[in-house]
């Protein structure tokens, strides 16, 4: 398969501090890929830094054989990039359609409608609250709808930042559930998350990523298995 995106030896700083430390990288076309690791192991800082919200000092970031490294994070959605932050960050005020609309500001008008309808069908519970207020749903609804309204975009690659975050237990499996039903209807998928069991256990591949760097890589399954991520990540 084409290789969808390709992370090459970047270093990511906050002042003085080194947060990734020359981490590479890749994505093939149709896949599942995770980064997994504790809390400031470099994940979200790795994820922004490949959607433009923050930059690399050494490297390079390829999506779709064109580099991307600098390049503002307004017009890589545009190109097929779409990231779910940390958090959703729904617009609060906003009904549940209003939301999924602003996630097509970058797609010609005539798409609107058969992208909402595509979104309600992977999200039902997403169309029975369409005019509500997004500030009144669920902790699970707003992650749909954040979900939903990244892929109002029409992305090529869409990257989810901690989407079981503050979930009760039920609700993270039907989260999983959906990123599944994503993936076998053909969206490629860059995942984040501190649930190393959930994500192994839907991810093509995983890296895991220690104190901003990549320790251990290989198909999901296997980290799964792998003593040292079940002793570090599984209670194991």
């Amino acid at each position: 398969m084409a290789v969808l995106l390709d992370v090459k030896n970047i270093n990511v700083y906050y002042g003085a501090i080194h947060a990734v430390k020359d981490i590479s990288f890749h994505v093939e076309e149709g896949e599942i890929v995770t980064l997994i690791g504790a809390n400031g192991a470099g994940k979200t800082t790795t994820l922004q830094t490949v959607s433009g919200l923050l930059h690399t000092r050494t490297g390079s970031i390829e999506f779709m054989g064109k580099a991307i490294q600098g390049v503002p994070a307004s017009k890589l959605v545009a190109h097929g990039l779409a990231q779910v932050p940390e958090g959703r960050r729904v617009f609060q005020q906003m009904t549940v359609e209003e939301n999924l609309e602003m996630g097509a500001f970058t797609q010609p008008n005539s798409t609107i409608a058969p992208n909402l309808e595509r979104v309600y069908e992977q999200f039902p519970r997403l169309k029975e609250r369409r005019r509500q207020v997004a500030g009144t749903l669920s902790g699970g609804e707003q992650q749909m709808l954040a979900m939903g309204r990244a892929l109002m975009s029409n992305p090529k690659l869409l990257m989810l930042d901690e989407p079981s975050m503050g979930l009760a237990p039920i609700l993270v499996e039907q989260i999983f559930d959906i990123i599944q039903r994503l993936h076998k209807a053909g969206t490629t998928i860059l995942l984040v998350e501190q649930n190393a069991q959930m994500a192994l256990s839907v991810a093509d591949r995983g890296y895991v990523l220690e104190t901003g760097r990549i320790t251990l890589t290989g198909p999901g399954r296997q980290l799964l298995a792998d003593e040292a991520v079940k002793k570090a990540y599984l209670g194991g």
